[in-house]
């Protein structure tokens, strides 16, 4: 039985017909699924931090799916 959790499994190869910005959203996709960037903070207990509006979040995941696109195309700018 495997006890991993499948948002810390590694993403599955990408099939050859994707583009280099269908790569780089599926990469984009499992970060900000491992890390839990996009996600508020909710909960009862002591915050350190208040949460990102939903304004930032957004702000955060395009600058992400940006990194992604420039580490797809092997560091340049598309």
């Amino acid at each position: 039985m495997n006890d991993e959790k499948e948002s810390t499994r590694a993403p599955e190869r990408p099939p050859a017909g994707m583009n280099k910005d269908e790569v780089a959203l599926e990469l984009t996709r499992f970060i900000a699924a491992t890390t839990g960037l996009g996600k508020s903070a909710g909960g009862a207990g002591f915050g350190g931090k208040a949460p990102k509006t939903t304004e930032e979040q957004v702000d955060a995941l395009l600058q992400l799916f940006e990194r992604c696109r420039k580490a797809v195309n092997g560091g340049r700018s598309a």
